[in-house]
């Protein structure tokens, strides 16, 4: 297959559900095409889902996430957490979410003793773990505060990095929590407060979407890159190595149990799936995609679609802001003032047809988000300026 970047960009509009004809009714698909939605900021799962259902509105994603339950908030590739499908659980628990947990159990451990909590760190972690599933195995889908009256040392706070330029303060109910979580115990449930809220309650996983099984890490590795290509190939191994946050050998141990294929744009390498060579038809399409959409963050290499702008469009970072997109290009950006307006600037003229659909979008954003003001917890400089 000879690809170019017209095939690439032609690609985003079908297989990311952005072109009108391709949207979806489930935020279960949506998730599973773009191998999770991002979810490290609560606001970009329903900006994203927004961007790609037939029929959106915050009370159906609720629906999904939160009732039937098709999708789960788990901590996935790069220590991120993402709105993942219920089927790719297990895979994104053995290759990504696990390798945190040892190293976390250790840092945690190491925190309690040096705050003088307890001289045996590990035995203290080991039995506030224990004490937490079973408040939660009492309560039912409960907040941090409401677990802390049942096991009190989980109102202990850690100071750590002292003369350190990044020292702080962490409640120990937030690592805990998250270790858990990070061993597969517990799941994130429904926040208290509005969508745009990041404060958790916490589930028993099984109790929440069921027993998940145990994958091999060749298997899940494999499962998970060739959702990726399906959706996002062809792309070099650095959009894969930096997608995956996996070693170059263990990238190239799945492409081959996947026989994929290679290509290249421009003498760049790329990888795409065995079968993967039918060009993509597709329309002219606008959309307003939220900060750490997946899609703009789903390739370390992007300048068939980013252009030179990558210096305005993501922070020092590397967090994407809110984007226009056209055509498979990043066109603009887009914000939301203090007063609910959303306001615009594309870096480029664009056609007549393009620009109306740019308004079309822009009342269909405003329409769902209502009263609420979204304020990117990962904001660049320029959306901050735009927004003022």
């Amino acid at each position: 297959m000879n690809f170019d970047d017209d095939e690439r960009r032609a690609r985003i509009g079908a297989r990311h559900h952005l072109h009108p004809s391709r949207r979806t009714h489930s935020v279960a698909e949506i998730a599973d095409t773009l191998v999770g939605i991002h979810s490290s900021d609560p606001a970009t799962v329903y900006l994203s889902a927004r961007a790609r259902l037939v029929e959106p509105s915050i009370e159906r994603i609720d629906d999904q996430l939160y009732e039937t339950r098709t999708v789960a908030r788990v901590l996935g590739m790069r220590r991120t957490l993402f709105v993942v499908p219920i089927d790719l659980v297990p895979a994104l628990h053995r290759v990504a979410s696990m390798k945190y947990a040892e190293g976390e159990a250790n840092r945690l451990a190491r925190w309690i003793e040096e705050a003088g909590i307890a001289d045996d760190g590990g035995g203290w972690v080991a039995r506030v773990k224990a004490a937490t599933v079973a408040a939660v195995d009492q309560l039912g889908p409960a907040a941090a505060a409401e677990l802390s009256e049942l096991v009190p040392e989980l109102t202990e706070r850690i100071e750590f990095g002292q003369g350190k330029r990044w020292a702080g303060t962490v409640g120990v109910s937030t690592r805990i929590l998250f270790l858990l979580a990070t061993e597969g115990t517990l799941v994130r449930a429904r926040p208290r407060g509005s969508w745009l809220s990041g404060q958790y309650r916490w589930e028993l996983r099984d109790r929440w979407i069921g027993p998940q099984p145990t994958l091999a890490a060749e298997a899940a590795r494999a499962q998970l890159l060739e959702a990726w290509l399906g959706t996002y190939g062809p792309g070099s191994m650095k959009d894969l190595r930096w997608w995956s946050g996996w070693t170059k050998h263990n990238v190239e141990r799945a492409l081959d149990t996947l026989d994929a294929r290679e290509t290249s744009i421009g003498g760049q390498p790329l990888f795409y799936l065995p079968g993967d060579v039918e060009t993509t038809p597709t329309g002219s399409w606008v959309a307003l995609l939220p900060s750490l959409d997946s899609t703009t963050m789903g390739w370390k290499e992007r300048g068939w679609y980013v252009g030179d702008r990558a210096d305005v469009l993501f922070d020092r970072n590397g967090n994407a802001g809110a984007t226009i997109w056209a055509d498979g290009r990043i066109v603009g950006m887009w914000a939301q003032r203090s007063d609910g307006t959303v306001v615009h600037q594309t870096f480029e003229r664009l056609g007549a047809a393009a620009e109306v659909l740019l308004e079309e979008e822009k009342r269909a954003l405003a329409s769902f988000v209502g009263d609420s003001v979204v304020k990117p917890r990962f904001r660049t400089p320029f959306e901050r300026t735009l927004a003022e």
